[in-house]
């Protein structure tokens, strides 16, 4: 399996960027597929997440609101919009995915994924 981010930058606070992540040989359906970020000094988190097989969405509570998950089956592909961006938004993005059955139980933990993408930076000032 490999998950290949793009979509990083440089933003002003306000501005907005759109993340991608395209997998190959994962086979969706009803798997946790979604974005993490990390901070140096800092734990990697879950930002948001989805069920590939449709439906359930979870967003961690610092983005709820200004960040939109999705995804387009057609290409294995999920994004992440990101709006009303802020300096503690800067982070290095991962993309991660699951190869179990997605419950939501833990959607937003990493110990929920076993692929990761090398991830993509975003810096916001």
């Amino acid at each position: 399996v490999q998950l290949v981010e793009s979509g990083g930058g440089s933003v002003q606070a306000g501005g907005s960027l759109r993340l991608s992540c395209v997998a190959s040989g994962f086979t969706a359906g009803n798997k946790c597929m979604g974005w993490f970020r990390q901070s140096p000094a800092k734990e990697r988190t879950g930002v948001a997440v989805l069920n590939t097989g449709g439906g359930a969405i979870w967003y961690g509570d610092s983005v709820k609101g200004r960040f939109t998950i999705s995804q387009d089956n057609s290409q294995n592909t999920v994004y992440l919009q990101m709006n009303s961006l802020r300096p503690e938004d800067t982070a290095m993005y991962y993309c991660a995915a699951g190869q179990w059955k997605c419950t939501g139980v833990r959607a937003l933990s990493r110990v929920t994924y076993d692929y990761w993408g090398q991830g993509t930076q975003v810096t916001v000032s």
